[in-house]
């Protein structure tokens, strides 16, 4: 074999021998038409055996998470004055000037909006843990898919794994690229807490680096994981017909995403961005009704039950995130 590619996260080496197995397999299978193209379009086919030798390890895949501008308990405010900031500017999807400007003026509690950001760093530390914690099993079917944000001006990306079933949000990683080494830590983090004898389906778009994240997961779970890719916005295969449903999830996460992160106009560090996705799953897991789900939220937690608002639901539930 000699070394065809090489990126920052693999190496391809490709077997150039005509009389590979797999090589002679796969020419094999070739009807007429498709030997005829390969005639002019040789670059079409992919014949070749190929293996990957990948230049990160399995402890490298680290779930991205939001780091505390300060300990919580240091803050000058009670705990519901926090709720409420939460559910302004996260529920509601209210800037963190406004919401500023809405405590000040209704509520007669003087706040800065950089206060306020700092708030949510802090609650989003603890929130990060409570979510990893209380995510819950999974079902064999996820959608996954990548929306990019702003940050510092430049292009990141926020990556997204969601059940099927009970539609909660199983992985949310932040990187600078849609390379292989995101997609592998936000599938390790999606099926962290799936049975291990589950044989899990992935549903996502063409992006390469997901069969190639797969390719190194599978290596060490014993090949349980199945690629599925949905192309284009149409069904012209039977693979796009059958799971397009589920890319639908995805999409439709993605529109709610972006409708939550538009009022902050984009970040001007990552933590930030971390901190208001952490905060955003957090509201979509444990206190966002969903109407497929009979207006309940994809992960529901008993203790939250004796509350009728969303500040006080907010605040129960900082108060066991910062308990853990």
């Amino acid at each position: 074999m000699y070394l065809w590619k090489q990126n920052k996260d693999c190496s391809v080496y490709k077997c150039d021998n005509d009389k590979c197995p797999v090589y002679l397999s796969k020419t094999n299978k070739l009807n007429f038409g498709e030997r005829l193209l390969r005639t002019v379009k040789s670059s079409q086919f992919k014949l070749r055996y190929q293996y990957r030798e990948y230049h990160f390890t399995n402890e490298q895949l680290a779930h991205s998470a939001p780091q505390p501008y300060s300990n919580i308990t240091n803050i000058r405010n009670s705990l519901n004055t926090l709720a409420l900031i939460l559910t302004f500017h996260v529920s509601f999807a209210i800037s963190a000037r406004k919401t500023a400007y809405l405590l000040r003026e209704v509520f007669k509690i003087r706040l800065s909006y950089q206060s306020v950001l700092n708030y949510c760093e802090m609650a989003a530390h603890h929130c990060h843990k409570f979510n990893i914690q209380n995510k819950g099993d999974v079902d064999k079917f996820q959608a996954g898919d990548e929306t990019y944000i702003k940050i510092n001006g430049a292009h990141n990306y926020t990556f997204f794994f969601i059940s099927a079933k009970n539609l909660k949000i199983t992985a949310y990683h932040i990187d600078s690229t849609r390379g292989t080494l995101p997609a592998a830590i936000a599938i390790k983090e999606a099926i962290r807490t799936a049975d291990p004898n589950l044989k899990i389906f992935l549903i996502t778009d063409g992006n390469p680096s997901y069969q190639n994240a797969i390719h190194f997961l599978n290596q060490l779970l014993e090949n349980k994981l199945k690629l599925k890719n949905v192309i284009g916005l149409q069904n012209l295969d039977s693979v796009s017909t059958r799971y397009r449903p589920f890319k639908q999830l995805i999409e439709r996460l993605n529109r709610t995403y972006k409708f939550h992160m538009r009022a902050a106009a984009g970040f001007s560090s990552k933590n930030g961005a971390v901190a208001l996705t952490t905060l955003f799953v957090t509201f979509y897991n444990f206190l966002r009704p969903h109407m497929s789900l009979d207006y309940k939220a994809p992960v529901p937690l008993e203790f939250l039950n004796g509350f009728d608002t969303l500040q006080g639901r907010w605040a129960a539930l900082l108060q066991n995130a910062i308990a853990l």
